[in-house]
């Protein structure tokens, strides 16, 4: 038999660890269903879910390069998938209702009219001046002096954030 990701599929629980179950797929290939998709709650002891030698639906999650198989149990029901996805679209479009209607907060608006949009000028920027210049920079410095005279600023701010960055992270251990 062929397995394809995608494909649903009956096995047969033969193992079960804290982390997830082991299934036998038949053909001598087997998968693992992690914890978080056996089922669509929270599963806190997977043994309340799955027993030993129990037979149960699983969809192909994917198979990796090495030929581990993983598997899904949740996925592999199309009912409840469907359900939950209903129930998400049906709030998501809801809201969207609500967004229309001007209610952000549950509380209905009527529409409020257009705002008119706000003309800009164009900005000269020739006569523009930069606030910014590192530590006392002259103009009339050529391009090397002002580049070396930037990189110095630059690694001066870098160690005072990385200065910071120790600081916070050895308060936290205490």
């Amino acid at each position: 038999m062929q397995l394809e990701v995608g494909s649903v599929i009956e096995g047969k629980v033969t193992g079960i660890l804290k982390f997830g179950a082991f299934v036998d797929l038949g053909g001598g290939k087997s998968g693992m269903v992690h914890i978080s998709e056996v089922s669509s709650t929270y599963v806190n002891d997977i043994n309340e879910f799955l027993k030993i030698g129990q037979t149960v639906k699983v969809k192909v999650v994917s198979i990796g390069e090495d030929g581990k198989i993983a598997l899904s149990i949740k996925k592999a029901e199309p009912r409840q998938e469907s359900r939950h996805q209903d129930q998400r679209q049906g709030a998501r479009q809801g809201f969207k209702d609500r967004q229309k209607d001007g209610d952000k907060d549950g509380v209905a608006r009527q529409h409020q009219p257009a705002r008119k949009p706000v003309k800009k000028e164009p900005v000269d920027l020739k006569s523009l001046e930069y606030a910014y210049e590192p530590r006392g920079a002259s103009t009339d410095a050529g391009f090397e002096d002002m580049l070396s005279r930037f990189k110095a600023a630059s690694e001066d701010r870098m160690s005072d954030l990385k200065n910071l960055d120790v600081k916070k992270r050895s308060g936290r251990r205490r």
